[in-house]
């Protein structure tokens, strides 16, 4: 119990609880030795199968929900976390992913689908979905020409997390906290192993685009990067555990985390760059020939549920794009300024541009600020 505590916490990941737990071997094996202990709800009629695989984002899901679903289906849900987007396309690049479903952001919706991983979704198989309920704002990119690939799972917000207790809680723009980290508080910064966030929070510092491909702007950006890694704690997306226990004080950081973070200590203060930064959707995806798609689509419906969604978010700590599902939420979580921030604070941010999905250039920086 004390383990799903701190997995519900977002102190430890999925991945551990459940070889730790052996939960997630247990699961596998009921769900396909046992299919008779089940009575399945009437979205999940037909053959199922007894798994199916998702890819996702670190303390992204509530295991109350995921077991919920396994136990109305006999379906067991293998949850395989991944740090980046990028990491996601080099997988399905490479022909071996195996995912009946995953999660992806709204810039790599289009890349997708014209290299033919993802197809139309089967809108008919999805009683749960209301398209006119979605604010169009969120999702709007995971349709392609008028035609619907994705589904959002969340909206959020990328901005940096500054434990309080230990660093100045005026910080407030991308320069102060990078000059900060290389000075003040050396050793105890955080920054993602994500080329979008990390490239493009260093392009902040200068006033450039969030999404800048031009050479000279990128070069910069580099160089940034190059000067604070002597200085920094760490170089990844699972900066959770580390600021918890002390080692790390601030850190890049999305919405979700900063919400988990604050709810278990006051002192962790979520801010958002005053230079502007990233706005994104994460959209539930399914492949194209993917492995146990029936179960992949009574997974999704489940997960489409506005009860369900609301129940997820209480875990992930992100923002909801259905409105059935945002009417459900106590007042204190839709007014929440972590969550859902003043119009003036999201003017200034930017979603994530298809091109920097691809752009060699930044593949190159990423790849040598993560080995110098």
């Amino acid at each position: 119990m004390d383990l799903l505590k701190s997995y519900e916490r977002g102190s430890i990941s999925r991945r551990h609880f459940l070889g730790v737990t052996g939960l997630g071997a247990a699961t596998m094996a009921l769900g396909g030795a046992m299919p008779g202990l089940f009575t399945r709800p009437a979205y999940a009629e037909g053959d199922l199968g007894n798994q199916l695989s998702i890819a996702t984002w670190p303390n992204y899901h509530n295991p109350d929900v995921l077991q919920e679903f396994t136990d109305k289906t006999g379906v067991a849900v293998d949850v395989n976390v991944f740090g980046s987007n990028e990491e996601m396309l080099a997988k399905l690049q490479a022909g071996s992913a195996g995912w009946s479903m995953f999660v992806a952001t709204n810039y790599t919706i289009s890349t997708y689908q014209q290299l033919g991983f993802i197809e139309p979704l089967e809108l008919a198989k999805l009683s749960n979905y209301d398209a006119a309920s979605q604010a169009q704002r969120f999702a709007n990119e995971g349709m392609v020409d008028g035609v619907v690939y994705a589904i959002p799972k969340h909206w959020g917000t990328t901005g940096f997390i500054l434990n309080t207790a230990r660093v100045d809680p005026k910080i407030a723009t991308w320069k102060e906290f990078w000059d900060r980290a290389m000075t003040d508080y050396t050793g105890r910064a955080i920054v993602h192993d994500y080329q979008l966030t990390a490239i493009g929070m260093a392009l902040k510092y200068y006033g450039y685009s969030f999404n800048s491909v031009d050479t000279t702007e990128l070069a910069k950006a580099e160089e940034l990067l190059m000067k604070a890694k002597p200085h920094l704690f760490g170089i990844t997306s699972d900066y959770q555990p580390p600021l918890r226990n002390g080692d790390a004080w601030m850190s890049l950081c999305w919405v979700g985390d900063a919400k988990q973070l604050n709810r278990d200590d006051p002192n962790m203060l979520y801010v958002l760059g005053a230079e502007g930064g990233e706005i994104w959707t994460d959209f539930f995806v399914i492949p194209k020939d993917a492995p146990h798609r029936e179960a992949a689509y009574a997974f999704l419906n489940f997960l489409l549920d506005p009860a369900i969604q609301v129940r997820e978010a209480e875990v992930a700590g992100y923002p909801l794009t259905d409105k059935r599902a945002v009417a459900l939420q106590p007042a204190e979580v839709v007014n929440d300024p972590i969550l859902n921030p003043a119009a003036e604070l999201l003017s200034a941010l930017e979603f994530g541009a298809a091109v920097t999905l691809t752009d060699p250039n930044r593949a190159e920086i990423i790849a040598r600020f993560k080995s110098a």
